[in-house]
Parts: C-alpha cells; structure tokens; sequence
C-alpha cells in the first residue's frame, strides 16, 4: 500500500499548525478527502452549534460571557456599576432595585411594612443612647465635692499687700471706721473672697479674706488670707495645695485676668506680695 506524504500548512502568527484538505491520489488512482483539524490554543473560545429555525443552517456560539458582566451565584448582576453599560445590564439593575424595594415595602403585619420597622429599630436604639447618658451623668458623684467642713478646724494664714492705682489717698482711709475706708475694704474682701471659693482646688479650704490697713502710696491695701484644713491632712496640705506658690499663684492669675482697668477695685498684679504666717 502507496502512501503520500501531506502537507502541514502554518496558520498566520500563532503558528497553529494544521494538515491540509487538499485530495491526494491514493496508488489506485482514488482521491482522499483530508479534513483540516487545527491545533487548540489558549485563547481559542469554546463554540457549542445552535441550529436555526428556518434554514437550517448550524451556527457557532461562544458559551463564555462575551459581554463580561458579572454575575452572582444566583443569577443577580451587580447594579448599576456606570451609565456606559449596555441596556440589558441597566435592566437587570432595574429589577434588582424593584425587587428591594418590594422587600422594605413588604407588610410584616396589618399595616406595618419592613422599612416601618427598621426606623423604628433604629429610633430606639437612639432613644436609648442618650437615656442612658442622661442617667450616668445624674447618678455619677464626685468623690472630690464630698467633705465635711465641721472636720476643718486647724487654721494656715497668709499675710500680704497690694496696690490700688485707681484710688486717691486720703486720711480717711488710715482709720478703717470710717465710710469710705469701710466701704473699700469690704469691695476688696468680696472680691478675694469670690477668687478663692471659686476655685476648684482651695474652694473647700477657704474661710475668709479680710482688709487690715490701707497706706498711702496710691494706697497699698494690707490683707490677711484664713483656710481651715483638717487634722489628718495638714502636713500634706501645707506643702502642696495650701502652699504659699499655690495660694500666691491662683490670686496672680486672676489679678492678670481682670476685666477692667478702670474699676476704682482694680489692683496692680505686680504689686501683689504674699507670705505665710506662722
């Protein structure tokens, strides 16, 4: 039996070898029909055959996803991802967004729908946030704001002076039985006296603040400073919270921070001197 060699064709760039269909004559005479069968490749794309209704005619479709749309595994698409999708991928999101809709507007019972519910949810968690902080902040209590004043019986005096520069000396002033001395001293005790009770740290330890003597030179105000501490905390008291640094430094700041310079009770902050009284 003759046989004939056949010729093996390349096809194009990929070099996808195939054998030719070309009739070769057998040694009797007879021609044999080759079919070309190609080489299968990566990027080849599966084809099933689907038959046309009227001719007949068999017709080669690809079975991947050729518009690459991204599908669930329940056959949902993913909504609307831009304007440039094609009409089919807009109507698959407009059916996905209807169904949602239908779900929330679905009736859970007599007349309460799904989305009804979840505000409500979401209401009361709100509400019952902010009732819970309401009552933390009414029930918390400050260990620091409970004391007893009857236990603060052991005195610490602090002396000093300070100058008025609005006020015009006057004899009057040198005798404190006076009026007008009066008057002025009782304006200045008040106004020491509301610097320290409100103050977090010396508010509980001070009793009072009293005007001894007035003295010319734009009329330097002598004053004594009275705190009460108790018995168990003295020594720690003394050497931190009612030292003279302390004590000098929270009526500084509030001599820097006054309001008006013009007030006839105004004092000169650097005029200020204080000491502890033994």
């Amino acid at each position: 039996m003759d046989i004939e060699m056949q010729a093996v064709r390349t096809n194009g760039d990929h070099g996808a070898s195939y054998v030719t269909s070309d009739r070769v004559t057998a040694a009797n005479g007879e021609s044999v029909a080759l079919d070309v069968v190609p080489d299968a490749k990566e990027t080849d794309v599966l084809l099933s055959v689907q038959t046309d209704g009227q001719n007949g005619e068999t017709i080669a479709t690809k079975t991947g996803d050729a518009s690459g749309q991204d599908t669930h595994g329940n056959g949902d698409t993913v909504p609307c991802r831009g304007s440039a999708e094609s009409p089919s991928s807009l109507r698959d999101c407009h059916r996905v967004v209807k169904r949602k809709k239908e779900e929330l507007n679905e009736v859970i019972f007599w007349k309460v729908r799904l989305w009804m519910v979840i505000l409500f949810v979401l209401f009361l968690i709100l509400v019952t946030i902010i009732i819970s902080l309401l009552i933390c902040s009414a029930i918390h209590e400050d260990v620091d704001e409970k004391f007893d004043p009857s236990l603060f019986k052991f005195p610490l005096y602090f002396n000093g002076n300070f100058q008025l520069p609005n006020q015009a000396f006057t004899d009057r002033l040198l005798t404190l039985s006076f009026n007008e001395s009066q008057t002025l001293a009782a304006d200045l005790q008040e106004k020491l006296a509301g610097l320290y009770k409100s103050s977090p740290a010396l508010g509980r330890y001070f009793s009072e603040a009293e005007i001894q003597a007035f003295r010319n030179g734009s009329v330097i105000a002598d004053y004594q400073l009275k705190f009460l501490m108790p018995e168990e905390q003295q020594d720690q008291l003394r050497k931190f919270t009612l030292s003279r640094e302390m004590v000098y430094n929270v009526l500084r700041q509030f001599l820097y921070d006054q309001e008006s310079e013009s007030e006839l009770t105004y004092i000169d902050p650097f005029s200020l001197n204080m000491f502890l009284k033994e």
